[in-house]
């Protein structure tokens, strides 16, 4: 594997930022979003579990319709790809039983192999204090996934911006999430900053090191 230098990784991190104008006349290429979409597959979360699903908005009507739903900010519409993270509104016993033998079968292994694991996955997301609340552990997930998306999409001049600043029960009605068993949770742009966009000549403004990282 062909690794990414510190130095790399450093410039990519400090030339991100929240992008507030994208270049509507700029699309990501094909080859790109295949890697960044992959980027979200491979997210790792709780128990390998991943209960989301990602809803990639490029349907330029649709992407206007969320405008009113994001308290009127405009790169929902303006973006190439607009991904939507909804979370698994409640785990239950299907579910486990579909990502063990999702599991046994990628891994050769026979169908009991991972009875243990799979009991105690019960015992903890379906029957336990965290199935009680299902939706607020998997939006954390999803949390894993955006840090994912947006880090990936720095490394390949890819813009992004996260956004929370919406209605998830409207986003659920544009969407077709509404009976699904999936909720909205957050948002995120993705494309190319427009030559004019302010912000993106702003210096980052952080706490010191020392302040936030503990080494202990």
């Amino acid at each position: 594997m062909n690794s990414v230098t510190p130095e790399t990784l450093l410039q990519a991190l400090q030339w991100r930022y929240a992008t507030k104008k994208f270049d509507v006349a700029r699309q990501i290429p094909a080859p790109a979003w295949s890697a960044l979409e992959r980027s979200l597959v491979l997210t790792p979360s709780s128990y390998g579990l991943q209960p989301w699903r990602f809803l990639v908005v490029t349907d330029p009507g649709t992407k206007r319709a969320l405008v009113p739903h994001s308290w009127n900010q405009t790169q929902p519409a303006d973006c190439s790809h607009f991904v939507v993270f909804a979370a698994l509104r409640s785990v239950d016993e299907a579910y486990v039983d579909r990502f063990v033998a999702r599991t046994c079968e990628e891994r050769g292994l026979a169908a009991d192999a991972l009875s243990g694991y799979r009991n105690m996955m019960v015992g903890d997301v379906v029957k336990g204090p965290r199935g009680q609340q299902a939706f607020e552990w998997a939006a954390r997930q999803c949390y894993i996934a955006l840090g994912q998306f947006m880090g990936s999409a720095a490394l390949m001049g890819i813009d992004t911006c996260p956004m929370e600043g919406l209605v998830p029960a409207r986003y659920d009605e544009v969407l077709g999430l509404v009976g699904t068993g999936y909720g909205t949770v957050v948002a995120c742009a993705a494309g190319y900053r427009a030559a004019d966009d302010k912000y993106a000549a702003l210096k980052k403004v952080r706490f010191p090191a020392v302040d936030v990282v503990k080494t202990i």
